[in-house]
């Protein structure tokens, strides 16, 4: 029984560890995260990540007007994304309500009925979001780099309509523009490109 127990607690302890290994250093995160950002805009983007703790953090201030999230640990798959900095308060929101257990549908509804009352402050110009993803087997959390990353684009317009735009509200050909959630909050308009092909190296 002693052996047991003692056992229990020692893979405990090593679950807590690999855990913790399985966050990457900041500058590691920092390289990673603004793989999302156009080129010129990297340099100076502000990056938030996660510390060991797995609480997300300001990795590095900004000099310019980008905002980029580090990959989730947490989550399958790879996954980064930068933004125009307008959109803070709109994606700080939807973090802070996930943080608190909210489901997808609820934190739409919330944060829709907040920018109708004027609570939640959203962009008075079309902005910009940017999101580079891959597969846990393409991200290499030493050095940083990324293989076969997929780039996808968002220009958030609030309370755009198909309208409004003259979008279609789906696409009709492989990285044709339309229109999503149009009328509310968090119209935007995606830009989906077809995938690369698989790096075979």
């Amino acid at each position: 029984m002693k052996f047991t127990l003692a056992t229990f607690l020692f893979s405990i302890v090593g679950l807590c560890a690999m855990g913790q290994s399985a966050i990457p250093a900041a500058e590691v995160q920092i390289k990673a995260a603004v793989l999302s950002a156009p080129a010129d805009k990297r340099a100076g983007a502000a990056v938030y990540g996660y510390n060991q703790k797995g609480e997300l953090a300001l990795l590095r201030k900004g000099t310019n007007e980008m905002v980029c999230l580090a990959d989730d640990p947490k989550q399958k798959g790879f996954s980064v994304s930068c933004y125009y900095k307008d959109l803070d308060p709109f994606m700080a929101r939807g973090r802070e309500l996930k943080k608190q257990g909210k489901a997808h549908q609820e934190i739409f509804d919330m944060r829709e009925a907040e920018a109708k009352s004027g609570k939640l402050k959203m962009p008075e110009q079309p902005t910009s979001l940017f999101v580079y993803t891959a597969t846990d087997e393409d991200f290499n959390t030493t050095t940083g780099e990324v293989k076969n990353g997929y780039l996808r684009y968002v220009v958030y317009i609030p309370y755009a309509t198909a309208e409004s735009t003259g979008l279609p509200l789906k696409p009709e050909a492989p990285g044709m523009p339309w229109i999503m959630f149009p009328g509310t909050h968090g119209a935007h308009i995606m830009i989906t490109p077809p995938p690369p092909t698989k790096d075979k190296q």
